[in-house]
């Protein structure tokens, strides 16, 4: 099954990833009509997708684990998209994860785009932000998310003085957010989807060239705003933790590999082992996710063994 939409796919071989199509917003001021409430609010997500996975780390950095319910899709995609299954119809049987939706009994993710908008017709993403008093979708798109669990739920969440957004550096940590979506973030999926040759030599030199930079940035400061930890790490991390494991092979994104760069693999060491995160990254979701779907890339659907990763290890950053 395609990964992407024909309309994402430009004639000249370059991938132009869909806009998010519903963004509402949560307020706690009354300003817009959805609240920022406990229990009113359901996020789906998959385990494999990185953008999905950072509103995941917001929700479990903020403490709002008991407010905010989450279902974890299967992370294999068929020709119906993101399916909800319970453990009957899962593989391997040891998948620990139930699939199946608690809130609205849904097969498959794209019956909540049809709920908000029947005339739907764009790709089916995560992560989802479902509003259980209206049954719709209140947003789609994970910056917009992760926006709303640092600031909008505040006054619910369990860990109030976490601030991943701090305002007396908004200016040049928008301006990296920016950097790292275009060229890492989204990078590695130009490349990965380039369906010409030099296309995809163009996003992979990008990407390789952004992250010599954050190697060097990195090598001088232990995150990527001295010794605080914002919005903007997490967004590298969710990019850096898949990197080895799948854009590496599956993308071809293969000059170098994250273990090759010091800085960067301490880096990703540290914010992994940063409480309660590893809980949040599953290798076999994404492995098995990216190999089994994209079957463009990779017909015969083999997920390999390898590679061996521990991110467990000493990391040495905190002298720094």
């Amino acid at each position: 099954m395609p990964s992407h939409l024909p309309s994402e796919q430009s004639e000249s071989g370059e991938f132009q990833r869909q806009e998010d199509t519903f963004r509402e917003w949560i307020s706690n001021d009354g300003s817009t009509p959805f609240a920022a409430a406990a229990d009113r609010y359901h996020l789906y997500v998959s385990l494999a997708c990185p953008w999905a996975s950072r509103t995941v780390i917001f929700r479990k950095l903020k403490g709002l684990e008991e407010v905010i319910g989450m279902t974890v899709v299967d992370p294999i995609r068929d020709e119906k998209g993101w399916a909800f299954r319970p453990p009957s119809m899962k593989w391997p049987p040891e998948d620990s994860f139930d699939s199946t939706d608690p809130i609205n009994g849904f097969d498959y993710l794209s019956e909540a785009y049809a709920a908000t908008d029947p005339n739907f017709d764009g790709r089916v993403t995560v992560p989802v932000l479902w509003d259980k008093e209206t049954k719709k979708i209140v947003n789609n798109c994970e910056d917009d998310i992760c926006r709303m669990f640092n600031d909008a739920f505040n006054t619910v969440a369990q860990s109030r003085l976490v601030d991943l957004f701090p305002k007396e550096i908004e200016a040049e940590h928008n301006k990296l957010c920016d950097f790292l979506y275009e060229n890492v973030n989204n990078g590695v999926y130009k490349a990965g989807f380039a369906t010409r040759q030099r296309p995809y030599e163009t996003s992979c030199r990008k990407l390789f060239d952004a992250l010599d930079q954050i190697e060097q940035r990195l090598s001088k400061s232990r995150y990527l705003f001295d010794n605080r930890i914002v919005e903007a790490d997490w967004r590298l991390f969710c990019t850096l933790v898949r990197f080895d494991v799948v854009y590496h092979g599956h993308f071809k994104c293969n000059l170098r590999r994250i273990i090759d760069y010091p800085s960067l693999q301490g880096y990703l060491m540290d914010l992994y082992q940063q409480p309660g995160i590893a809980d949040t990254v599953n290798f076999d979701h994404i492995k098995r996710h990216y190999y089994m779907t994209h079957e463009e890339i990779n017909p015969t659907r083999i997920v390999p063994l390898g590679p061996i990763v521990d991110l467990t290890r000493p990391h040495g950053r905190v002298k720094m």
